[in-house]
């Protein structure tokens, strides 16, 4: 098994006073191991714009995950947009990144700028090679991945910022690409580094984008698994079963709630300890068991990691917040969301007693409800997610 795989991050800011982005994003995975990105841009802005980059973006990906070629799908847009009455045309430009068992990565490139490949922590220059479909002169290019390798994918929002304002042409390409290097060696998730690429873009606009800017970036990294005990089984005769496969499983372990971490602890011979790293918060404190990564208060605790994840995938304004802070929420969120890559969930279907009080707002379909909810955001995040129930 291939020990590589693709971290996917995008972001998007809207050309100012639009409620809608003509930029799109789509994603659609072939196998396990292999996926199409699709970064389309509408012709203008607005509603428009944001139809023919909608539209583009899930013809493309669609037909490439299925096998389909790049002709077929060219000449599928050509027939599909809808004419713009105003110019004539029905134009959506577009970038794929097409990403073959985490070994190779395809880039077709149609009028987008062109996708910064930083290796090595320094901007790498790839070949091109130019071919014609229906009148469109479109790019394409074949890398063999290596880890650390970062791909910049861009609307021309990116590089169109500040003109006039901070630079008199634009953020010229060579400009961004240095800004990326230095970011490369920081160890950022792509989110992360899209957030701060797009963040900038909209700084040089002065808060008031001139058109709509997005940027997708593709970090390849080695597989880092993560596994997480939410609760104690149904059945007290499954507490050593469950223990034993959670913990022969490889990669840090999270264990989250009181009676579920004092089962652990146990099975484990080891005394659990109320952690004196205590941060005032609104999410209850940690505590320690050796040979434990991260041990946690069960479910309000998850409910506020979900909440980031939630951020996380759209605005991702509480970055700041979970990415420095020290109470149980920020750490799991950050070994989930910064460091995991592949999350096994081995939740206990026990009903706690304490939460059967009808002045609590905590019941047992809520946990369930939790998993269900974090298993599906850490998957539109790009993680490989199991879940085992007990």
């Amino acid at each position: 098994m291939n020990d590589l795989c693709a971290e996917i991050g995008y972001k998007s800011i809207n050309h100012y006073g639009e409620q809608l982005c003509g930029d799109h994003i789509e994603i659609a995975e072939q196998d396990e191991d292999s996926t199409v990105i699709v970064l389309a841009d509408g012709l203008g802005s607005g509603v428009k714009a944001s139809i023919l980059s909608t539209l583009t973006s899930k013809i493309i990906s669609t037909m490439l995950a299925a096998g389909l070629s790049l002709e077929e799908c060219v000449y599928t847009i050509a027939a599909t947009l809808p004419i713009c009455s105003v110019r004539g045309v029905a134009y959506s430009t577009f970038t794929i990144i097409r990403l073959k068992d985490n070994r190779y990565a395809e880039l077709i490139q149609y009028d987008n700028p062109q996708i910064i490949l930083i290796r090595d922590n320094k901007k790498e220059n790839y070949r091109k090679d130019e071919i014609n479909i229906g009148g469109k002169k479109i790019f394409i290019s074949e890398i063999k991945l290596r880890e650390d390798d970062l791909f910049v994918a861009m609307s021309d929002g990116c590089p169109h910022a500040g003109i006039g304002m901070a630079y008199n042409f634009g953020w010229a390409a060579d400009d961004i690409a240095e800004f990326m290097e230095t970011l490369a060696p920081v160890g950022y998730t792509a989110k992360t580094l899209s957030t701060i690429l797009i963040d900038e873009c909209n700084r040089l606009y002065d808060n008031k984008p001139g058109d709509d800017a997005t940027a997708c970036v593709i970090k390849i990294r080695k597989r880092e698994p993560m596994n997480i005990l939410f609760g104690p089984p149904a059945n007290r005769n499954d507490c050593d079963r469950m223990m034993s496969l959670f913990f022969s499983k490889s990669g840090k372990h999270i264990i989250c709630g009181g009676t579920t971490s004092s089962i652990a602890a146990k099975w484990l011979g080891k005394p659990l300890k109320a952690s004196l790293a205590f941060e005032k918060s609104d999410v209850p404190p940690i505590a320690e068991i050796e040979g434990v990564d991260l041990v946690t208060e069960g479910v309000i605790t998850v409910n506020k990691v979900l909440e980031y994840a939630r951020d996380h995938l759209k605005s991702n304004e509480k970055y700041e917040h979970w990415s420095m802070s020290k109470d149980g929420a920020s750490r799991m969120s950050r070994l989930l969301f910064e460091e995991a890559t592949d999350i096994n969930f081995f939740v206990g279907r026990a009903i706690n007693p304490a939460h059967q009080n009808p002045d609590l707002p905590i019941n047992f379909s809520i946990k369930m409800n939790l998993v269900e909810e974090l298993s599906k955001s850490l998957r539109e995040m790009g993680k490989r997610i199991k879940v085992s129930y007990f």
